[in-house]
């Protein structure tokens, strides 16, 4: 077993793709965990003093033996929940982001709507599930790829990730134009990174 500290944005754009076994519950947080990651980030992001929160641990075993060439995809053991709930955070602001006049606003280095996209969200140059940095297991797979595909949701959609979403999109509207404490704070996320071999 090998942990360390990792800054979660990082984690994720330096990751190919993270898959959830099919036995691992549904997403399940409800808007009361996700209003405290929004409060714990605008807080960190707000704050000059804090320099990192720590968001817990993601437990992983890599699916096939790695090859440079082919990188394999990461099973995630624990932090199913935090890596979903980043994930509609950093859709909805990639939205927000593309609706602003300037096509290329980034309101900090590293936070436009193309970036987030690219490095944080997918896998641009990969077809079908490679393509996507995160794959559910269940109805949560088809909704999340919808949504980061702007695309219409599936007939059985999951609840969770439409509503959960549906909150992301709204707080950053309220942002008032100001998304750069959003973005700070974003930044300061930390994990604990911990590969099982």
């Amino acid at each position: 077993m090998k942990a360390k500290e990792a800054n979660f944005l990082q984690f994720l754009r330096s990751s190919p793709q993270f898959s959830i076994p099919i036995y691992q519950r549904t997403y399940s947080w409800t808007e009361r965990e996700c209003w405290q990651l929004w409060s714990d980030i605008i807080r960190a992001g707000k704050s000059e003093t804090i320099t990192a929160h720590f968001v817990g641990s993601i437990v992983y075993v890599e699916k096939s033996v790695y090859q440079i060439t082919s990188p394999s995809s990461l099973l995630v053991i624990d932090g199913q929940q935090r890596l979903t709930t980043v994930t509609l955070l950093l859709e909805a602001l990639a939205r927000v982001l593309e609706k602003h006049p300037d096509q290329n606003y980034e309101p900090l280095d590293g936070f436009s709507a193309i970036k987030i996209r690219s490095y944080l969200l997918k896998n641009p140059l990969e077809n079908g599930e490679k393509r996507y940095k995160l794959i559910l297991s269940q109805t949560d797979k088809d909704s999340l790829i919808a949504l980061v595909d702007k695309a219409e949701q599936p007939p059985e959609l999951s609840i969770r990730i439409n509503e959960n979403f549906g909150f992301f999109e709204n707080w950053i509207q309220d942002q008032d134009r100001n998304l750069v404490n959003l973005c700070k704070g974003l930044a300061k996320l930390m994990v604990v990174d911990i590969a099982l071999t």
